[in-house]
């Protein structure tokens, strides 16, 4: 499903090697991933062009290391140099291992590791036995095993955004706890795994996260909402915005985790998280120092271009973290084009931005909202198959925000928002509102749900309607009722 990328490929094979189940000469099956690159230095990482994505590292090492275990290369010069680094390269195994022994957190990740190191040789490796005792300690009561940990930096994120509504700085209730509990969760030194420099943050607070693009764009967003005001806040957001500043490709979009390292899925720019980072540089511009400003200035361009290049012809994006069961290639265009119209409506209150660039913005949200209004369901809510609560969610907050900023737009949106909005407070009425879908989208085609989505999305909804129902109420707005 990954064409070149062998991220999952080659585990899955390895797994069926050392179980027996590819005939006499199963190591035939599975390539030869190049263990040794993790010899050379970090800063080479980009240029070497792994055959695995950046989060990967693991399971090329251990993976590669197994099969040249069970099938050494016939040429004697590749046979010698895998010998001589192979202590090397266990030794940055074992280093980037986080100190609870999971891998990002994950359990097939890590699963992949420890079965590989044992399948050569290496059970009583220091790394195996902690990935070991992990994968002990991650079992649930009944027997079975999550996908991750948790994600309680993100949907801690989510979930002080979506209360707050606005970047006015009104937080809810307990929000100084959680301001408070956000500020300890940012990485203070570079990061063992990918070398991530100081400032973002994971998805998770246990140690095996690994700082991204979207909880970095999350967290120093609801900095802004939750009273923002005080110095620790300050600093700590001018932290994460250098930091994804640092994170733009070329290409002007915003990858997941090390910029640069290729084009395999889940490291190339996406529409999603560039339009998270675009939101989080416009919330805090103002409160920048000049030379981060200045920055800001010449990034925010290049992003609405990627934009522009990334939207299809039917006016959607393609997110890269959420996708739909029923889409093809699994896709959730729902997701990632209200993303987008949220970004372009924060965009709209910048005055810098050049008129051309204005335009182009205008241009996309039309094509953008567009999309939803015909893919919007006879029920009111959004998604392929059926109406699911979040995509109707997310779907309602990226209109409503347009129609708070584009005025031009809301005599076209008013009937769609209308009749989302009764849908949405209909399942709240009838308790509903609960039911989560699969729309999380993991490594290697895996799905997930979470429990809290459906509830902070629509909390998210709500606030972007009601702030546009306060607009509309104002003195002066001539707009449909």
């Amino acid at each position: 499903r990954y064409g070149r990328d062998r991220t999952f490929s080659v585990p899955i094979l390895t797994m069926c090697a050392l179980t027996g189940r590819l005939g006499d000469r199963p190591w035939r099956h599975v390539i030869q991933l190049p263990f040794e690159l993790a010899a050379f230095p970090r800063s080479w990482f980009a240029a070497l062009r792994f055959p695995v994505v950046s989060y990967a590292l693991p399971a090329l090492i251990a993976m590669g290391y197994a099969r040249h275990y069970h099938a050494p290369s016939r040429n004697p010069v590749a046979r010698a140099v895998r010998a001589r680094v192979l202590g090397r390269v266990l030794r940055v195994l074992e280093t980037i291992q986080p100190p609870n022994g999971g891998f990002l957190e994950a359990t097939p990740l890590t699963s992949f590791v420890a079965m590989s190191l044992a399948g050569a040789g290496h059970a009583d490796h220091i790394v195996t036995r902690r990935a070991t005792d992990f994968l002990c300690q991650a079992q649930r009561p009944d027997g079975s095993w999550p996908i991750d940990t948790n994600l309680a930096t993100w949907v801690t994120t989510l979930s002080a955004n979506g209360l707050s509504g606005t970047h006015s700085a009104s937080p809810f209730c307990g929000g100084d706890l959680v301001r408070s509990w956000l500020l300890g969760q940012q990485y203070r030194t570079p990061h063992a795994y990918t070398g991530a420099p100081p400032g973002g943050w994971a998805w998770t607070d246990l140690p095996g996260g690994v700082p991204d693009a979207d909880d970095t764009a999350g967290a120093t967003l609801a900095l802004r909402t939750l009273g923002w005001n005080d110095e620790a806040s300050i600093e700590s957001a001018q932290n994460g915005i250098e930091w994804l500043l640092h994170l733009q490709n070329r290409d002007g979009g915003i990858p997941t985790f090390c910029r640069g390292w290729g084009n395999l899925p889940f490291d190339r720019s996406a529409p999603d998280l560039t339009a998270h980072a675009l939101r989080a540089w416009a919330a805090w511009e103002e409160e920048l120092p000049a030379r981060l400003r200045t920055a800001l200035r010449k990034a925010v361009p290049r992003a609405l271009r990627f934009l522009k290049q990334s939207q299809r012809a039917d006016g959607a994006w393609v997110p890269l973290w959420f996708g739909n069961q029923f889409e093809p290639n699994d896709e959730n265009p729902i997701y990632g084009t209200s993303r987008v119209l949220l970004a372009l409506a924060d965009m709209r209150t910048l005055a810098w931005i050049p008129e051309h660039e204005r335009k182009n913005a205008q241009t996309m949200v039309q094509r953008g909202t567009e999309f939803l209004l015909r893919h919007q369901n006879a029920d009111g809510g959004w998604g392929k198959k059926h109406s699911s609560n979040e995509e109707t969610a997310w779907a309602l907050e990226g209109l409503a925000a347009v129609a708070c900023t584009f005025p031009e737009e809301r005599a076209v949106l008013k009937n769609a928002i209308t009749r989302g909005g009764e849908k949405l407070i209909a399942a709240v009425e009838s308790g509903s509102w609960t039911q989560p879908a699969p729309v999380g989208f993991y490594f290697a085609r895996l799905w997930y749900f979470e429990e809290l989505y459906p509830k902070i999305f629509a909390v998210a909804a709500l606030n972007q309607i009601k702030r546009l129902l306060n607009l509309l109420a104002s003195p002066g707005v001539a707009s449909p009722s």
